[in-house]
């Protein structure tokens, strides 16, 4: 068992703390009570890491093929979780609810990618951006909405 945390120690490591930072970001949006929380996140940005692991894994392995470009890896994620992000924006009557959700998905994903690519503190500081994003957001959103009449907050 210690020889596979030495071999695999920093793979670990990376995929521990896309978890992590994605399961921030998931219970704020699970307090909020909306669909895709902690879980969802979590395997978003768990699953982009992974994909940018396996691209640098392949960069190495296949360096010097002609034609092998493992940075299509990273563009496809950007394009998979654009079509999970579609799949949660609903309209309903004459609003669209789910954009906050696709942009938290979307952007988990980046924080994913970051760290797949061991660029850590960008990640760790766009988490908790996003988490001042979704949290200051919601408070200051509160009062405007009341202000403008709009009785039920449209959830996001």
């Amino acid at each position: 068992m210690s020889e596979f945390l030495a071999q695999n120690g920093e793979i670990i490591l990376r995929l521990v703390v896309a978890v992590g930072l994605g399961m921030l970001i998931g219970a704020e949006r699970l307090l909020v009570r909306e669909a895709a929380g902690m879980k969802t996140h979590a395997l978003v940005s768990l699953g982009s890491a992974l994909f940018i692991i396996v691209s640098e894994m392949l960069a190495i392995k296949y360096a010097g093929v002609g034609g092998f470009d493992p940075a299509r890896i990273a563009s496809q994620v950007i394009v998979g979780i654009g079509f999970l992000g579609a799949g949660s924006i609903i309209l309903q009557g004459s609003r669209l609810i789910g954009l906050t959700t696709a942009g938290g998905l979307w952007v988990t994903a980046g924080i994913g990618m970051a760290v797949g690519f061991r660029l850590f503190s960008m990640a760790i500081i766009a988490t908790v951006l996003v988490l001042f994003i979704l949290v200051i957001g919601n408070l200051l959103e509160k009062p405007i909405r009341k202000i403008s009449g709009e009785i039920d907050q449209p959830k996001g």
